[in-house]
């Protein structure tokens, strides 16, 4: 006997929440991840096709088993299934993150399979059943597939559009994790009541440890180990202070060691990368300064250039107004007169300032441990130019490995515009055979290399400042059509 059809608007509900469901999810295991792996184009990479790969399989299965069983009984376990699902990812991902720590291919994959493989396959099971429910006429098969795969898709559309805009903004993503487990759940128990049908192929005793699972998982989820002090709409954020300095204070963004502040000296700078920028700027005209910072971060070297250069006029611009937050609280942030913060991308921020008002830009932006794309190009590059003033000078601060590929590009690239240009970097850097910080700094008025060499002499690692043009010889220029940065990074 052909099972009776759902009502239509009971269907379109159905559809539109678990395919929304599956896009909350996808996007929600990015955040989940970014801790642990951090957050490159190879781990989104990673999260969008496991998604991909679930909701394939599970539209293959729930096709089958509407098939073969009455898919008015199997609708509501789907549901309930995948609120469980839902609710184990959190433990899952928080236990098993901290053993997979790191950027290797299998770690980041097997961590996005935890983050959304089942929850995802699951609810992926519930369009084809409810679209065998109401296949009732063949000659309306086309209108009735069009229009259900029409709802699932706006479904999807809806639910990244609110959690990357609403929710994401609104609630940590454990919070967002276990609402949608919740909601699913509730779902399922009202679908089953409204059906009036054993929810499960099986007894009470069956359900209850279903829905005993469910909330184990939600609690282990709940009290399972966060590595984020607060959940910014672009980062996981920790504050850890250093227990060898006491003003001392690390800033760490999805699990990479971002920034160092002293709360109690401003002008001691712990990372290398952080004194060799400020050795450049210390090598400008004595007196104040006008200097530019694209990303914040734990906006050390604003704090730097303000004790040491009285009256100067900084302008910061970071993506992340949570992080901001976050440096008020906790790092000292003082913003004012002489020090002022634009929320919002370096690229879009860049442009918005008048030519020629500029001494010293700053390039310190990163998406992890990867230069955005859109800020390592020759467009980008003309923009600095055209902010900086004749004899200023830009200083770009650069992560990457054997073979070098990155760097080589970029510094060709920076040098596609500035006629001067030179390279800061350790020396087992420089002949590639160890992963570093790199800092290129260049002018369109010769570089004072004597001064920055001997502001750069006694540091305690040591470092080569050297013209950049044998390192970057044959290296491809990187540009708003072409720059892969990511896979120029990849090891």
């Amino acid at each position: 006997m052909t099972p009776r059809a759902l009502p239509s608007g009971l269907a379109t509900a159905l559809v539109f929440s678990a395919s929304g469901a599956v896009l909350v999810l996808e996007i929600v295991a990015l955040r989940l991840v970014g801790p642990y792996v951090g957050v490159t184009l190879q781990v989104s990479s990673s999260v969008i096709g496991i998604s991909l790969a679930a909701i394939a399989y599970g539209t293959w299965l729930g096709g089958r088993l509407a098939d073969r069983f009455n898919p008015r009984l199997l609708l509501a376990p789907a549901l309930l299934l995948g609120a469980i699902g839902t609710a184990v990812t959190l433990p899952l991902v928080r236990y098993g993150g901290s053993l997979l720590r790191g950027g290797a291919a299998p770690a980041v994959l097997l961590l996005a399979a935890m983050a959304v493989f089942l929850p995802a396959f699951l609810l992926s099971t519930i369009t084809p059943m409810v679209v065998k429910l109401q296949l009732s006429d063949l000659d309306r098969t086309g209108s009735v597939v069009g229009r259900l795969s029409s709802i699932g898709t706006l479904g999807a559309i809806t639910a990244t559009l609110a959690t990357g805009f609403v929710f994401v903004a609104a609630m940590p993503t454990s919070w967002i994790v276990l609402t949608l487990a919740g909601l699913l759940a509730a779902g399922g128990t009202a679908l089953h009541l409204w059906l009036r049908r054993p929810t499960l192929p099986g007894r009470p005793k069956t359900r209850a440890a279903l829905a005993a699972l469910g909330m184990a998982g939600a609690g282990l989820g709940a009290v399972g180990p966060n590595p984020c002090d607060i959940e910014t709409a672009y980062h996981c954020a920790r504050i850890s202070p250093d227990p060898a300095v006491p003003g001392g204070r690390t800033l760490i963004l999805n699990s990479a060691r971002h920034s160092y502040v002293d709360l109690q000296d401003p002008r001691f700078l712990e990372f290398a990368y952080v004194q060799w920028i400020a050795a450049v700027a210390d090598s400008l005209p004595a007196g104040a300064i006008d200097a530019l910072h694209l990303g914040g971060g734990g906006f050390t070297l604003p704090g730097y250039l303000r004790s040491t250069r009285p009256g100067s006029r900084q302008q910061v611009v970071e993506l992340d107004g949570g992080l901001v937050e976050l440096d008020r609280q906790k790092l000292g942030l003082v913003t004012g007169p002489d020090l002022r913060v634009r929320v919002g991308d370096a690229r879009v921020g860049l442009a918005a300032q008048p030519s020629a008002a500029f001494d010293l830009v700053v390039g310190d932006a990163f998406g992890y441990l990867v230069v955005p794309w859109h800020l390592a190009t020759k467009e980008m590059m003309a923009d600095i130019s055209r902010v900086l003033r004749p004899g200023g000078v830009y200083a770009q601060n650069v992560i990457d490995y054997p073979p070098d590929r990155f760097i080589r590009s970029e510094l060709a690239t920076v040098a596609a515009v500035f006629p001067y240009v030179a390279l800061i970097a350790p020396p087992k850097a420089l002949a590639g055979e160890v992963g570093a910080n790199f800092v290129i700094v260049a002018s369109h008025a010769p570089l004072p290399l004597d001064a920055i060499r001997s502001r750069l002499v006694g540091l305690p690692e040591p470092v080569t400042l050297q013209p950049s043009a044998s390192f970057a010889a044959g290296a491809r220029v990187l540009t708003d059509d072409f720059a892969p940065v990511d896979q120029l990074l990849s090891r």
